[in-house]
């Protein structure tokens, strides 16, 4: 059984260029190598209506329990100018110390770490009891519906039982060790139309603008308080992101109005609750000024919270002895695939430098690279001990 060398494998993967929802083979490749150290695997491919098929892979190394899975995503973010990147995005190099390419950070080269600490813990493990596996989607960065929230119902409906699980998303903000996420805010969309009655802007008698039923509730939206946040979370926050009127004449009041806005919120919440609350203010509003209103909502994910327990402890001591940091214990940050397979399995996530993440010339350090494969192989040993 070969080992894996984690930066060999990173350039590989970065090599498939697999922009959501486009898979470029590189399941496959990746279910190649996980079969050469022993798995099981499955390509799994999903497809809702409306949407882009895409493939995901499932792959397990034993069958005995405790099932120690790690999750994360091939696919990546578009590269944009690639005049702006001083390499090809997906023609990897190496400068000063760095790998360079899209997904390098965010986050083939996680997955290039575990598969590689796999590979060196299962030579020197063989009889080792339980199992390890993988849960790979390629769907994350999309609209993330035909990935790991579809793989997190196949594996229920088998029975398939995975007692904890690391997701290996770009946990750092600035330095390898500083930080692991034990939960995350819930995400949720308002999408909000308001129609009144267009008109003349020299008879306002006559028509019912909806723009300034909508500077009215978006006014009242933005005051709520809802709350000061809690220990593990930051307070909740809703944004306006958007005000539109589609109106070609500027002596016409316009007959319809939309906003959008974007809450991110805590676990004293749930997007029920919120819902709750917003629409006791849009009917309020809507009365006073005899307007209609419609709302649609799109719910990313729910607040949730991993409980610190033994294993969280365990990983983190590890981290604090390669790093020489104690990681903070963190929820900030926006949502992940964690938010499905929490469902399932308690779960954390831990791995490079964000910083990177998404930008052009995106990149991960050598050296970190070189620690994130030894703090994976380190977990594994004490997982298992």
């Amino acid at each position: 059984m070969a080992i894996i060398n984690e930066l060999q494998l990173a350039k590989e993967l970065i090599r498939f260029p697999t922009v959501t929802p486009k898979d470029a083979g590189v399941m496959k490749f990746l279910e190649r190598k996980l079969k050469k150290l022993g798995f099981k695997t499955k390509i799994l491919e999903f497809k809702e209506k409306g949407s882009e098929p895409v493939k995901n892979l499932y792959a397990r190394l034993g069958n005995k329990g405790p099932n120690f899975c790690y999750a994360g995503h091939l696919d990546v973010v578009p590269a944009g100018n690639l005049y702006d990147w001083t390499v090809n995005p997906f023609k990897p190099s190496i400068k000063k110390g760095h790998l360079i390419g899209r997904g390098a950070n965010d986050m083939k080269s996680s997955i290039a770490a575990f598969v590689s600490a796999v590979s060196i813990f299962t030579q020197k493990n063989r009889g080792f009891k339980g199992s390890v596996s993988l849960l790979i989607t390629g769907d994350e960065e999309g609209v993330a519906i035909n990935g790991t929230k579809k793989v997190v119902d196949y594996l229920k409906k088998r029975k398939e039982k995975i007692d904890f699980c690391l997701v290996g998303e770009p946990t750092n903000p600035n330095k390898l060790g500083e930080m692991i996420k034990i939960g995350r805010r819930g995400s949720m969309t308002g999408r909000l139309t308001i129609t009144g009655v267009q008109g003349h802007v020299a008879y306002p008698h006559r028509a019912n603008n909806p723009s300034t039923t909508v500077v009215k509730i978006l006014k009242e939206l933005k005051d709520i308080k809802f709350d000061k946040g809690t220990k593990d979370f930051q307070p909740t926050n809703l944004e306006i992101t958007k005000i539109n009127i589609h109106n070609t004449a500027d002596n016409v009041i316009p007959g319809i109005a939309y906003a959008t806005f974007n809450i991110r919120f805590n676990n004293k919440h749930t997007s029920n609750s919120i819902k709750n609350k917003i629409e006791k203010i849009l009917k309020k509003v809507c009365n006073k000024t005899k307007s209609k209103y419609k709302i649609d909502y799109a719910v990313s994910g729910e607040a949730f919270l991993t409980k610190p327990n033994h294993t969280t402890f365990m990983i983190q001591k590890i981290i604090k002895e390669i790093t020489k940091i104690k990681p903070k214990l963190s929820t900030t940050g926006g949502t992940s695939d964690a938010r499905f397979i929490r469902k399932i399995a308690p779960c954390l996530e831990f791995g490079l430098v964000g910083k990177t993440m998404h930008k052009v010339d995106e990149a991960v350090s050598l050296t970190d690279l070189k620690k994130l494969s030894l703090i994976y192989l380190n977990i594994l040993k004490h997982y298992f001990k």
